[in-house]
C-alpha cells in the first residue's frame, strides 16, 4: 500500500499561509488609496518593516554587549522601532503621513546617535540616503516636500559632522565597536542608495514597457518601430498593392436594443477578441472598429503578395466564428462582409489618441462592398476577384452601383477549391526527370499542396480528408 505523503502539503499550505500573511502586512493601510499611491505606501510598509527588523537586531546586540553602557543608544533603537511600526497605522490619517514619521524620527535620532558614539562611527553618514529615498516615500511630484527634507538633511548631516567629533562623543567605546558602527552605517546608506536608484530603474523601465505595449495594441509593430526611431517625422504611405475588409452585423442597433447595454458589449468583446485572434492568425491588420464594425487591410504596412488571399480566408473564418457565436448565445446575428483590392493610402493620424488610419477609393469601395453585402456572405470587387481565381470559388453577384464610383462588377465569395482543382503552372518538357527523389520541386510542390490542403480541411472542419495520407518529403 502506498502511503500518501503529507509532509510537503502541510508545507505548501503553511507556506501560502505565510506569504497570505505577509500580503496583509504590505497592504496594510493601503486600502482605498488610487493604484499608484498604495503602491507607494506598500513600498513604504516594507521599508518601515525592514528598518524595524534590522533596528531591533542592532538594539539586542547592543544590549548583549553591554547594556548599561549603551543603554541610551538602545532606548533610541528601540524607538525607531516602535515608530517604524506604526507606519502602516498612520496611512489611516494621510497618505503622507507614516513617511513623515519616520523620516522625522530617523532625522532625530541619527542625530542623537551621532552625538553619543561621534563621528568616527560614521552614523551621520547615512544621511546621503535621505533625498534617493524621499522620492521613494513621498512620490516625485511632492518635489518641494523633497527639496526641503534635503535641505535639513544637508544640514542636519554637516552640523552632526562639526559638533560631534570622536573627542566629543558621549559614550566612549573601543575602536572595534566604532569599526562595528562604521561599517553598519556605510552598508545602510549604499544599500538604501542602491535599492531607490534600482527601483527607480525598475519604474523607469516597465513604464516603458507597458506604454510601447499599449502602443502596440493600437498600431502596427512597424509603425512603433518607426514612431520610436523619428518621433517627429509625419508617417504617410502608399501603397499599390492592398485589400481592405469591412464587416458588420446587419441589424445590430435593434438587437442592441433588446440586449441592453452590459449584454451587448459582452457580445461585441467577444466578437471582436476573436476577429483580433483570426486577424493575426491570417496575418491581417486590424485598423479599427466602429460600433459593430470591423476593418481590416493585407498589405499595409508591411507589402503582402498574398493580401486578398489573406483576406478571403479570415472573412470565411470570421463567418464561421459568427455562426458559433451565435450558437453559443442563442442570439440571431448576421454578419455581412465586403473586401476590395487596389491602391491605398495610410498614416499615422492624431496627437493625443494617436489612430493608423487607411483611405482611399479601395477603402471606399470596401466599405460599400460590405453594404450591398448580404447576411452571412463575402463580397468582393472585381480587383479581388482576380487574385482569387483559381483558389477559391466565387459566385457572380452583377453589377451594383456603388456611390461614388458607380456600377461595379461584384462576386461573392464561396468557399476555397480543392486543391486538385487549382490550375498549374506550366513545366518544362523535362521537368519530371528526377521526380522521384525527395528534394525534387515537384516533390517539393506536391508537399506544399498537401500542406494546403491539410490548412484548408481543418478550417472547414473536413478531418476526414487528412486520413490515410502519407506526409510528403
Amino acid at each position: 500500500m502506498r502511503v500518501p505523503r503529507i509532509a510537503p502539503r502541510f508545507a505548501s499550505a503553511r507556506t501560502a499561509r505565510a506569504r497570505a500573511w505577509l500580503e496583509r502586512l504590505v497592504d496594510y493601510g493601503t486600502q482605498g488609496y488610487p493604484p499608484e499611491v498604495a503602491t507607494r505606501l506598500k513600498i513604504l510598509n516594507v521599508v518601515a518593516y525592514l528598518i524595524a527588523a534590522f533596528t531591533l537586531f542592532y538594539a539586542i546586540l547592543q544590549l548583549l554587549t553591554d547594556a548599561r553602557l549603551l543603554a541610551p543608544a538602545i532606548a533610541l533603537n528601540l524607538l525607531v522601532v516602535v515608530v517604524a511600526l506604526l507606519v502602516p497605522f498612520m496611512h489611516r490619517i494621510s497618505d503622507i503621513a507614516g513617511a513623515l514619521m519616520i523620516a522625522l524620527t530617523e532625522f532625530a535620532v541619527l542625530f542623537l546617535l551621532t552625538a553619543l558614539f561621534g563621528t568616527a562611527s560614521g552614523i551621520h553618514l547615512q544621511y546621503f540616503a535621505g533625498p534617493a529615498t524621499f522620492f521613494v516615500i513621498f512620490g516625485w511630484r511632492r518635489l518641494t516636500l523633497i527639496l526641503v527634507l534635503t535641505v535639513a538633511a544637508f544640514v542636519l548631516q554637516l552640523a552632526a559632522a562639526m559638533m560631534f567629533p570622536r573627542e566629543a562623543a558621549r559614550i566612549v567605546v573601543d575602536q572595534r565597536m566604532l569599526n562595528d558602527l562604521y561599517i553598519t552605517a556605510t552598508f545602510t546608506t549604499f544599500t538604501m542608495i542602491g535599492a531607490v536608484v534600482y527601483y527607480a530603474f525598475r519604474l523607469a523601465d516597465q513604464a516603458k514597457a507597458e506604454t510601447e505595449a499599449l502602443l502596440r495594441n493600437i498600431l502596427p509593430g512597424s509603425i512603433v518601430d518607426r514612431l520610436k526611431a523619428a518621433p517627429d517625422v509625419a508617417i504617410a504611405d502608399a501603397c499599390e498593392e492592398a485589400s481592405v475588409l469591412f464587416a458588420d452585423i446587419k441589424g445590430f442597433v435593434s438587437l442592441a436594443k433588446s440586449l441592453g447595454p452590459q449584454r451587448t458589449v459582452a457580445l461585441l468583446n467577444e466578437l471582436m477578441q476573436t476577429f483580433d485572434r483570426l486577424a493575426t492568425e491570417h496575418g491581417v491588420e486590424k485598423v479599427k472598429t466602429i460600433g459593430d464594425a470591423y476593418m481590416a487591410v493585407a498589405g499595409v504596412p508591411q507589402p503582402a503578395p498574398d493580401h486578398a488571399l489573406r483576406t478571403a480566408r479570415m472573412s470565411l473564418a470570421m463567418l464561421r466564428a459568427t455562426d458559433e457565436v451565435a450558437r453559443a448565445s442563442g442570439l440571431t446575428l448576421a454578419l455581412r462582409i465586403g473586401i476590395a483590392s487596389g491602391p491605398v493610402m495610410a498614416g499615422v493620424i492624431g496627437t493625443t489618441r494617436l489612430s493608423y488610419d487607411v483611405w482611399g477609393d479601395t477603402v471606399n469601395l470596401a466599405a460599400r462592398l460590405e453594404h450591398q453585402s448580404v447576411a452571412g456572405r463575402v463580397l468582393v470587387s472585381r480587383e479581388t476577384r482576380k487574385r482569387l481565381t483559381g483558389l477559391f470559388e466565387l459566385e457572380a453577384r452583377g453589377a451594383v452601383d456603388i456611390r461614388g464610383l458607380g456600377a461595379e462588377e461584384t462576386w461573392y465569395l464561396v468557399a476555397p477549391l480543392p486543391v486538385s482543382s487549382r490550375p498549374r503552372a506550366p513545366e518544362p518538357a523535362d521537368a519530371a526527370a528526377g521526380a522521384d527523389q525527395p528534394g525534387h520541386p515537384l516533390n517539393r510542390l506536391a508537399a506544399q499542396q498537401l500542406r494546403d490542403l491539410a490548412g484548408e480541411a481543418r478550417g472547414l472542419g473536413y478531418e476526414k480528408l487528412l486520413q490515410g495520407r502519407k506526409p510528403v518529403d
